[in-house]
C-alpha cells in the first residue's frame, strides 16, 4: 500500500530562539557602519554613522536606499485570485487594472485591522507585500481562508529595497531605463544584469520613490550600483520611521492594531465605492456589518487618528495621554517625535471623536508635566508623489 503524504505548507523562514535574521544586505550593513538592531525577527539597520538626521534630510533632499527585506512577500496565483482576496479584504481587485498596486487592509470579523499591505495585479498574479511583523499571521490567515482558491507563495528568496527621494528616478534609470515612465502606484517587470526585477513606483516616506523586488542573491551587487551614484546614501529604520510619520502614515502596531478600524484609522479612501453600502459588490468582507455602519454613520467611531503639533519644543511621544480643557484624558499618542523637517514636536493619536477637530487644544503628559499640542491635518509634510 502507498501512503502518500502531502508537501509541506510553504512558510516564511523563522531564526532560531535567541537568534535573528539576516537580510541578503547584512555584510554591507555591516560594512557601512551601521547600528544594528532587532526588528521583526531579522537584523536590520537603525541608522548609519551619519546619523538619523542627516539620512532623514538627504531622502528629502537627494535619495535614499532603505533595506526592507524583513517584509513579506507572496505571490498569489488563479484565475479566482481577485475574487478570493476580496472575500478578506474591503478593496476594489476585481476592476484593478494591469500592473497597478494599491493599499490594503486584512480585517478581522470586528472590522480591525489585522495588517496593512500593498497589492499588484501582475496579470499572471498578484504579489502582496506585507509588514514583516504580521507575515506569519498574515500567511496562515490566508491559507486558512482563500487557500482552497489560489495558490500563495510565500516568496522567501525575494529581497525587498526601498529607494526613496527626489532624486531616486534619476538614479535609478541609470540602472535600470525605462522607471523614469512609471506613475505613482504603477508597477512593471524590468532586467538588470540577466536577472528580473519587479518595480513600483510607491513607497513609505511621501517622497517620490520606488520599491524593488529582486532576488535575495543579487540584492548586495544591485545596492551596490545604486549606491555608486551620488544621489543615494544608505538609510536606516529610524529615518524610515520619521519620514513615515512626517508624511502621515500609519505604522501597524502603532496606529493599527486588531481593534482599530479603517474607519477610526483614517483609511476609508482605501475602501472603494463598490464595496460600500449601495456598491455592486458591498460587504462579503471579514467586518463588513460594522464597517459599513461606521462609514454610514461617524457616531458609531469612538475614536479618531488625528495629527498633532507641539505648542512648545518639547517631544512628545507614545504612549503619552491627551487630556482635554478640563483635565479628563480623552486619548493617546500613537507616535511622535521632533520633526527634522519642521523642527517641531509632531505626532499621531487616537483621540475622542469630540476632540478631533482641527484646532482643537488637548494636552499631552510628559513625564507628568502638561505639553500643549494643537490637533492638525495630515500629513505635516506636503507628499511629493509623481503621478505624472
Amino acid at each position: 500500500m502507498t501512503t502518500v503524504t502531502s508537501p509541506p505548507t510553504p512558510h516564511f523562514p523563522q531564526a532560531a530562539a535567541g537568534e535573528l535574521l539576516p537580510t541578503p544586505l547584512h555584510s554591507l550593513h555591516l560594512e557601512l557602519g551601521a547600528r544594528m538592531v532587532d526588528f521583526a525577527g531579522y537584523h536590520l539597520p537603525v541608522q548609519f554613522p551619519q546619523g538619523l538626521i542627516a539620512e532623514h534630510q538627504h531622502t528629502r533632499a537627494a535619495a535614499s536606499l532603505f533595506d526592507v527585506s524583513h517584509m513579506g512577500q507572496l505571490r498569489l496565483v488563479g484565475a479566482d485570485t481577485a475574487a478570493a482576496l476580496e472575500s478578506v479584504m474591503p478593496m476594489d481587485l476585481l476592476d484593478l487594472a494591469l500592473h497597478r498596486q494599491r493599499y490594503g487592509l486584512l480585517l478581522n470579523d470586528q472590522a480591525g485591522v489585522l495588517d496593512d499591505l500593498m497589492l499588484i495585479q501582475r496579470g499572471n498574479d498578484f504579489l502582496l507585500v506585507v509588514n514583516g511583523a504580521c507575515k506569519h499571521a498574515d500567511l496562515a490567515h490566508l491559507q486558512a481562508h482563500i487557500g482552497a482558491r489560489c495558490e500563495i507563495t510565500p516568496l522567501s528568496e525575494q529581497a525587498l529595497l526601498a529607494l526613496q527621494g527626489p532624486l531616486a528616478v534619476d538614479a535609478l534609470q541609470r540602472l535600470v531605463p525605462g522607471v523614469e515612465q512609471l506613475l505613482f502606484m504603477d508597477g512593471a517587470a524590468f532586467v538588470w544584469e540577466g536577472s528580473e526585477l519587479y518595480i513600483t513606483r510607491s513607497g513609505y516616506t511621501g517622497e517620490d520613490g520606488f520599491e524593488i523586488s529582486l532576488p535575495g542573491p543579487m540584492a548586495e551587487a544591485f545596492a551596490r550600483a545604486l549606491l555608486h551614484h551620488p544621489e543615494v546614501a544608505a538609510a536606516g529604520l529610524g529615518a524610515r520611521n520619521s519620514l513615515r510619520l512626517e508624511a502621515g502614515l500609519c505604522l501597524y502596531g502603532n496606529e493599527l492594531d486588531t481593534t482599530t478600524t479603517p474607519a477610526e484609522a483614517g483609511l476609508l479612501w482605501a475602501v472603494q465605492k463598490v464595496r460600500r453600502t449601495g456598491g455592486a459588490r458591498a460587504g462579503g468582507f471579514p467586518g463588513a456589518e460594522r464597517l459599513l455602519a461606521q462609514i454610514a454613520e461617524p457616531a458609531l467611531r469612538p475614536r479618531q487618528r488625528v495629527g498633532l503639533r507641539a505648542l512648545e519644543r518639547i517631544p512628545v511621544r507614545e504612549p503619552a495621554a491627551l487630556l482635554d480643557a478640563g483635565g479628563r484624558q480623552v486619548g493617546q499618542v500613537t507616535s511622535g517625535l521632533l520633526s527634522p523637517t519642521l523642527n517641531q514636536p509632531i505626532a499621531q493619536a487616537y483621540v475622542e471623536s469630540a476632540s478631533a477637530a482641527p484646532g482643537t487644544r488637548l494636552q499631552a503628559l510628559v513625564r507628568g508635566k502638561p505639553v500643549p499640542m494643537e490637533v492638525t491635518a495630515m500629513p505635516f509634510v506636503p507628499s511629493r508623489y509623481y503621478r505624472g
